[in-house]
């Protein structure tokens, strides 16, 4: 893994159930990303205008539209050489379920004034920052939507800025044709998220462009071979 030293790891299911922490924690930050924006009412990120969208015209939550397209792209991602990992599985699941259990706890109110509704709409944006922080430091798996990407990639040999915008484009459009909610909130979302990512990245000293992450098949493999859990490639933080 680049960047990262090979260590023995004597405690493996210790060492994995550190790592299962920092990805639920990372889901539930991202979650609550989301249901700040959502409710910021000015607009989701075009995923979010995506699920909202399908929410509108089935009887599906947001959350359980959330885990359905995650499906859905985890299945064609691997038809595409993509092989999940934990995280990957992990976040089609958890993070839909937790915005529905925080949206069910009615603890989350539009705010009455433009100015506290820019408050709520950034607050969701770094929170979704620093959940992608916790759940990808791990380094046990990307998303479903960044898996899909990286497939895409491969099978037509295009950069990955085309590859992203494309994608998050057919979503957004789908999703607004659907009823999603579009505003100044989605142009906002698009433009910042980035920097909220690379700002918790920098902060918690996560370099995504020099780490591997393991896929579920190579997890398995590891704890399977009691010989290879002294190949486990981790970082000296661990």
């Amino acid at each position: 893994m680049g960047g990262s030293t090979v260590y023995e790891v004597k405690r493996p299911w210790l060492w994995l159930g550190k790592k299962i922490l920092s990805l639920m924690l990372g889901f539930a930050l991202y979650a609550l990303g989301n249901i700040l924006t959502l409710y910021a009412d000015l607009g989701m990120n075009p995923w979010g205008v995506f699920h909202m969208g399908i929410s509108n015209h089935t009887p599906l939550t947001f959350g359980q539209a959330s885990q359905v397209v995650g499906l859905v792209i985890l299945l064609t991602s691997y038809a595409l050489g993509t092989i999940p990992g934990i995280g990957s599985i992990g976040n089609m699941i958890f993070i839909g379920g937790f915005f529905d259990i925080i949206d069910m706890m009615n603890i989350i109110k539009t705010p009455e004034t433009i100015w506290g509704q820019y408050i709520m709409l950034f607050s969701g944006i770094f929170a979704i920052g620093w959940g992608s922080l916790f759940y990808l430091r791990v380094n046990l798996g990307a998303g479903p939507r960044d898996g899909l990407m990286e497939g895409m990639v491969r099978k037509f040999k295009k950069p990955v800025w085309m590859i992203r915008n494309t994608i998050e484009a057919i979503a957004l459009f789908i999703g607004y044709l659907l009823g999603g909610p579009v505003g100044i909130g989605t142009i906002i979302t698009v433009l910042t998220i980035g920097f909220s990512v690379d700002f918790a990245f920098k902060v918690g000293r996560y370099d995504s462009k020099s780490v591997k992450h393991l896929d579920s098949v190579e997890v398995y493999k590891l704890f399977k071979d009691r010989n290879s859990i002294n190949k486990i490639p981790v970082r000296k933080s661990e």
